[in-house]
């Protein structure tokens, strides 16, 4: 199901805290909860017929995910990142909440700078 509500965190706010983080490497921001889902931002040169259903109930595997990491030696489970061929999906979750950012490929030090731009918008 699509259609997630954007609670007190704007779409705005979001796309401009990732922005701010990761500039013009920024392809997608996508908010969602257990249950829906919406896409608050895609660059003009992507394609808008993706499968967004797919990547979103991988994405939504996090809720449950988290809690296996809860009383890991490594700490607090801070973000995870997915990389492919062409880009990386970067994803945190906050609560009963979460958003997933794509970008073109970037240094590791702009993806803990985008979890907590999005962390400091949900939280």
């Amino acid at each position: 199901m699509s259609d997630a509500t954007v609670r007190d965190a704007p779409a705005a706010e979001l796309v401009s805290a990732c922005r701010t983080s990761v500039g013009d490497r920024l392809r997608s921001v996508t908010y969602f909860t257990p249950e829906a889902h919406s896409q608050v931002y895609l660059r003009d040169d992507l394609e808008r017929d993706a499968d967004l259903d797919s990547f979103v109930a991988a994405e939504q595997s996090g809720f449950s995910s988290r809690t296996a990491y809860s009383d890991s030696e490594l700490g607090d489970y801070d973000f995870t990142i997915r990389a492919f061929d062409r880009g990386y999906v970067t994803r945190v979750i906050e609560g009963d909440e979460g958003v997933f950012v794509t970008t073109d490929p970037m240094t590791m030090a702009r993806f803990r700078d985008v979890a907590a731009a999005v962390s400091d918008v949900l939280g």
